[in-house]
């Protein structure tokens, strides 16, 4: 993959074209990559309204009908139901892992068998969460068909 970084001050924004023989797995994932760079999510903190960045997400729990946006060293709560930022998110890398989870599968550091058919992620801000085994096959999917072990 070559990447041509080009400087024109007659632009009034970025603009970025993609060039490639085939439309393929790699290039949809680089698309929606770059779709997701600028998208955010209104959460609340404490005394103030805020937008989250997709990207800075972790990971987003469903907690007793409350829902909640952890970032590495933070933790928001938003008015969207996890289910709405299931549909809103999957096809930006979140998958989701548990009844009440859904996770930004770019910060994943690894996955690890665990008793009962299930496994633990850790992220790479150290912190654990638990995949059920029947949300295995999208995290698989998630990954790339990667294998997990």
């Amino acid at each position: 993959m070559k990447i041509k970084p080009e400087q024109d001050l007659s632009c009034n924004e970025i603009e970025i074209i993609i060039k490639y023989p085939q439309k393929d797995r790699r290039v949809l994932r680089i698309i929606d990559f770059l779709q997701s760079f600028d998208m955010q999510i209104k959460c609340a903190g404490e005394n103030a309204e805020r937008m989250i960045h997709i990207m800075d997400i972790y990971y987003i729990e469903s907690v007793d009908k409350k829902t909640f946006v952890y970032l590495e060293n933070a933790v928001y709560r938003t008015e969207f139901r996890l289910y709405q930022l299931k549909d809103k998110l999957q096809t930006y890398g979140f998958v989701q892992i548990n009844k009440s989870c859904i996770l930004n599968i770019s910060a994943l550091d690894s996955i690890r068998p665990l008793f009962n058919s299930r496994m633990e992620a850790t992220l790479k801000n150290g912190e654990k969460v638990q995949i059920n085994r029947n949300y295995l096959n999208e995290v698989k999917k998630a990954l790339g068909g990667n294998q997990v072990e």
